[in-house]
């Protein structure tokens, strides 16, 4: 690994695309670039718009390198994802939406033929969220298919294939729901070669291995070095993860947030996990198993609050604290700890202000982080990653609820631990504590009253 300046990341999102320009000296952000995630509803499914981000991502590195020389590149993207590739390289169908629900159809057969839970620390989830069954899909619906695939590529290696021309799978991504993948012991499931899938598999390459330089025609057209280095990538919450582990000392939790909040924990209390509350077993950046849970709180911010939150009194809070209006969970009911729950507004609604909505929204997507930590038995600091951090509400009430120390972090985390894996002996500083529980009793009380009335509902 060379001493790279300046590392450009390719930070692909459910919702949103980036090109971030990262100073590793102060692992800053010196530039981000950003554009919509666009799902295209033409052809045989709902698919990913691959070539306009591919121009995205090549206009971006051009822009980048215009304002500081790129040593190397990375790529951390989301999960649920892949693409089938023929020997050339090249893609055979379109990068399918793990949102295409039409992949529900052959649910049935499917759960026949997919490993189970102790095996794969990966719970049956809806839509695609399993990638297994959207190859099972692909394949069973588009028979044509198999015969002129070479090679399934996880995503982050799809986009370190298209800068490299090298094939590579990678474990953060494997072992995110997938049904692939072994966590434990560090393998592909039982089911890849059942299916007749492990022959299309390229071979396993670690995320911060050095994978190769750019072609020469991503060099032409962004005017990068042709010895630009390229590393293998990562899936984006174990990219938000990666920094901790490598200046923390157990226990600790991340939850990295964005469309997806996803709870990770490291060196918690023993527990056994519960598939149908939406919890797993991750790999982290080093290879390692990790207690994980997940919602789709910024899908659910998005739907209740929109791109702009109101401004707020301190007085807006004391009534929603005393009055106790509450959101009880789901807003999006089909994954996260309380399946199947559709959400309702508890408390006096009416005359209630926007603001005040806001506020006991923030406190309801604090609540279930919580519900997320305590299912997976995390322990110690809580580091919270992403938009949510800059969402005070969010951190003390989780502060509150958690009863432990919140770390408020700047900045986007994936970005910044993508970077970080082209750097072998970096230092990263563990940011200390900015929330802790002396100062909110009134969030507590609130806390304690939504945990018991989530119960109530329940039964």
């Amino acid at each position: 690994m060379g001493d790279h300046r300046h590392v450009a990341v390719i930070d692909i999102g459910k919702t949103n695309a980036k090109v971030v320009l990262v100073e590793m000296a102060t692992l800053s952000e010196v530039a981000v670039l950003k554009t919509p995630n666009l799902v295209l509803q033409n052809g045989p499914y709902a698919h990913f718009d691959m070539e306009t981000l591919w121009s995205f991502i090549l206009d971006g590195l051009a822009k980048l390198q215009r304002i500081q020389p790129i040593d190397a590149i990375t790529v951390t993207t989301h999960g649920a994802c892949a693409a089938l590739l023929d020997g050339a390289g090249e893609l055979v169908t379109p990068v399918l939406d793990y949102e295409h629900d039409a992949v529900d159809e052959l649910a049935s057969s499917y759960n026949s033929v997919r490993p189970n839970f102790n095996e794969t620390g990966s719970p049956r989830l809806p839509m695609g969220l399993n990638l297994g069954l959207q190859i099972y899909w692909l394949f069973e619906t588009f028979p044509a298919l198999r015969s002129k695939v070479s090679h399934i590529v996880t995503y982050p290696q799809y986009w370190v294939s298209r800068l490299t021309g090298i094939c590579r799978n990678e474990a953060t991504s494997l072992g995110c729901h997938t049904d692939l993948w072994c966590p434990v012991d560090g393998n592909y499931s039982s089911m890849v070669e059942e299916m007749g899938w492990g022959s299309m598999m390229p071979p396993l390459c670690k995320a911060h291995e050095r994978i190769g330089t750019i072609l020469p025609e991503v060099s032409a057209k962004t005017g990068l070095s042709q010895q630009t280095e390229v590393y293998g990538g990562i899936h984006d919450s174990n990219a938000s993860l990666y920094p901790h582990l490598k200046s923390r000392k157990a226990p600790f939790s991340v939850v990295s947030t964005g469309t997806w909040v996803v709870c990770m924990a490291v060196g918690g209390k023993p527990v056994k996990l519960d598939p149908a509350r939406d919890t797993l077993i991750n790999v982290n950046g080093l290879g390692d198993p990790v207690m994980s849970s997940r919602f789709m709180g910024g899908r659910e911010h998005e739907i209740l609050v929109g791109e702009h939150a109101p401004t707020f009194s301190q007085a807006e809070v004391d009534r929603v604290l005393k009055d106790q209006l509450m959101l009880m969970p789901s807003v999006e009911p089909s994954s996260g700890p309380f399946p199947g729950q559709n959400y309702q507004w508890l408390g006096k609604e009416q005359g209630w202000t926007e603001a005040e909505k806001f506020i006991a929204t923030s406190f309801y997507l604090a609540l279930m982080t919580a519900t997320c930590l305590d299912l997976i038995g995390a322990d110690g600091d809580i580091i919270i990653e992403g938009p949510f951090a800059s969402n005070e509400l969010i951190c003390v009430m989780l502060a509150a609820s958690a009863k432990r120390q919140v770390v408020a972090t700047t900045g986007t985390g994936t970005s910044t631990g993508a970077a970080m894996l082209t750097a072998e002996h970096h230092t990263f500083v563990a940011p200390k504590a900015t929330h802790g529980l002396k100062d909110f009793p009134d969030l507590s009380a609130y806390a304690d009253t939504w945990v018991s009335m989530v119960h109530s509902l329940k039964s």
